[in-house]
């Protein structure tokens, strides 16, 4: 059995306990570390309301929670076909220590519940081609793999 794990949405507050996650997620997608350019950018967020971060921690009865032990973050876009809001989920991380406790289910279903509150058609997320530890819980707890569209991007720097 593991320990609860309560999901809350971050603040400028949190940026000491989230930013270090921030920079570990970008260095585990092969970029290197910049702990102070990693706190620059979501705090940049936070302060516009340009995206939503969400911080997982272990419940505390006298307080916000213990540690961080992983993040999300979420940003608003919109489906035209749908003529509908959408939120993309671009960043998730859980420390190592933490994994495999429940705290990637409870930061996607954070999420969720997030989206469906704002109104959202739906919830999207990529990952890596390799990351099929993340690909096996998403499709656990219902994600589909996109099928019908095929997605290209063009690096502009």
């Amino acid at each position: 059995m593991t320990d609860p794990v309560a999901v809350r949405r971050a603040s400028v507050a949190d940026l000491d306990a989230v930013a270090p996650l921030f920079d570990a997620y970008r260095v585990f997608y092969a970029l290197p570390s910049d702990p102070a350019a990693a706190r620059a950018w979501l705090e940049q967020r936070m302060r516009t309301g340009t995206s939503t971060v969400l911080v997982a921690h272990r419940p505390d009865p006298d307080g916000p929670g213990g540690p961080a032990l992983g993040f999300s973050q979420l940003y608003p876009s919109f489906c035209s076909l749908e003529l509908a809001p959408i939120v993309v989920l671009y960043d998730l991380f859980v420390t190592p220590d933490a994994r495999g406790a429940g705290v990637a289910s409870a930061l996607l279903e954070a999420a969720r519940e997030f989206s469906e509150a704002s109104g959202a058609a739906r919830l999207e997320l990529s990952t890596a081609h390799t990351n099929v530890t993340a690909q096996r819980l998403y499709e656990a707890r219902g994600w589909r793999l996109e099928a019908e569209y095929r997605h290209y991007e063009l690096p502009l720097r």
